[in-house]
């Protein structure tokens, strides 16, 4: 029922604002339940819905933070077509990562790069239609990141130095400092 108080007068900002939150991708397929199940085995999520034509799964409180549409007889898209490189998630610490990285591998699930890149620790991995997920820890706190752009090391190699992820996982629980792990060789 109206009130007198929904009907005052409102202003809109005229600033420009910015989205507060991330919400979800949607993926087209014609391979949905292999995409569906790693996904779920990869971000450690739940399925939220599914029908014979989409599927909603979330590893948070968000509804769904990531769809798969089928559609049959898509085509994968050429290496030399644009679009999405990869989509990026992090984790808490450097432990939490690497504990994901030994139960996907456990999985069969390995990575296809793993790559310090200065501001991260990160690993990437294929999908099984091919799409790219990086799985990262920050090295720095925000600040800290976005300074290590515009230093001498990130100006000579903006891209990284390949790591060797079960080196790294032995140096962890062998007790290196975890700020030496994280730091770019």
């Amino acid at each position: 029922m109206d009130s007198q108080v929904d009907h005052k007068r409102r202003v809109l900002d005229s600033k420009p604002v910015s989205p507060s939150l991330f919400a979800h991708f949607v993926l087209r397929t014609s391979n949905r339940a292999p995409l569906r199940d790693w996904y779920l085995k990869v971000l450690n999520a739940r399925q939220v819905f599914e029908n014979e034509y989409i599927s909603f799964i979330s590893y948070d409180d968000e509804h769904h933070r990531v769809a798969f549409v089928q559609i049959p007889d898509l085509e994968k898209a050429s290496d030399k077509a644009w679009g999405l490189a990869h989509v990026a998630y992090t984790f808490a610490d450097l432990g939490q990562l690497l504990s994901t990285y030994r139960r996907l591998k456990a999985d069969g699930i390995v990575p296809v790069r793993t790559i310090n890149h200065g501001p991260t620790v990160s690993m990437y991995y294929k999908d099984p239609d091919g799409n790219q997920v990086e799985l990262q820890v920050d090295a720095f706190d925000k600040a800290g990141a976005a300074s290590y752009f515009h230093t001498e090391p990130f100006a000579k190699n903006p891209i990284g130095v390949l790591f060797d992820a079960d080196k790294m996982v032995a140096d962890y629980e062998a007790g290196v400092p975890e700020s030496e792990l994280l730091r770019r060789p």
